[in-house]
């Protein structure tokens, strides 16, 4: 797939991606003991829109662009605008000149006692996230294979957390990766929250995926996905998932009401139609 992050930063899978991320994160919220976050490929974490690479395919236009200046958005995402549009100095309630990536985002979330962990594989990348976070306490930067850190972080030990895997999707057995991954990570963690991104360009590939995930034998597996074009166009970027290992009690009841009026924003001429199904459990 070729993944390179900065292309489409911001674009309709990103604005999915965290407004997943960010109720995951609300939930931690609601105990007072700290939490850990694990971003297993968090890019370089900040991205200007007006870069050559964001300006030649114009993503984010379709994606926070939808959203960064709607008026009466539900709270949840009107949440997800403002901590966007808050992470960095250089935005304004008019102009939205960077995209915050994941772990961004993240910080936005973190309480003092809480702690992220932020791994990048990508030399470049794993430098500017270094520099990013220069100084700040709560913020680990490792330059190093994301699912190594699976097994070199957990379980962390505060015990309480969430484990973001978004691999970029440029190598062929990246579904076997993460199912591998899931099942390492599970073995040290078998209570942790985990939210895993995936692609959608052919659906046979993402049942397989499926198929795997429950092999896995796994008691909550909560598939969401938001598809903006026909899944039946092979080879082409139709949409994108998150699967939810543990998710919260009742979340799934969040995101029933959550996304459809995420995907009323986002939706092409070509339609929009959102995805929340349990693989397994609850």
């Amino acid at each position: 797939m070729n993944y390179r992050h900065v292309y489409h930063a911001g674009n309709f899978a990103d604005v999915f991606k965290h407004v997943v991320l960010l109720t995951l994160l609300r939930h931690l919220h609601k105990k007072p003991q700290p939490f850990c976050y694990l971003d297993t490929h968090a890019g370089s974490g900040r991205y200007l829109l007006s870069s050559p690479e964001a300006q030649r395919t114009l993503e984010y236009s379709q994606g926070i662009g939808r959203l960064y200046a709607a008026a009466d958005l539900p709270p949840l995402l009107a949440d997800y605008v403002e901590r966007v549009r808050g992470a960095d100095a250089a935005n304004s309630a008019d102009a939205l000149l960077v995209y915050p990536g994941s772990p961004l985002l993240a910080q936005t979330m973190l309480r003092p006692q809480d702690r992220a962990v932020l791994m990048e594989l990508h030399p470049a990348d794993a430098a500017s996230l270094k520099a990013l976070f220069r100084g700040n306490r709560q913020v680990a930067v490792h330059a190093g294979n994301g699912y190594h850190g699976l097994k070199a972080f957990l379980p962390p030990p505060e015990r309480r957390g969430l484990v973001l895997i978004d691999p970029p999707f440029e190598a062929a057995d990246e579904f076997a990766r993460l199912i591998d991954g899931l099942r390492q990570a599970m073995g040290r963690w078998p209570t942790g929250m985990y939210a895993v991104w995936y692609p959608i360009k052919d659906r046979r590939t993402v049942q397989h995926f499926e198929k795997g995930l429950q092999d896995l034998g796994l008691d909550k597996l909560l598939l969401t996905e938001l598809c903006l074009y026909p899944s039946d166009r092979p080879g082409r970027f139709n949409g994108c998932g998150m699967l939810l290992v543990n998710p919260p009690w009742q979340h799934d009841a969040l995101l029933q009401a959550l996304l459809p009026q995420l995907t009323a924003h986002l939706a092409t001429p070509a339609g929009g139609r959102c995805r929340i199904e349990w693989l397994a459990g609850p």
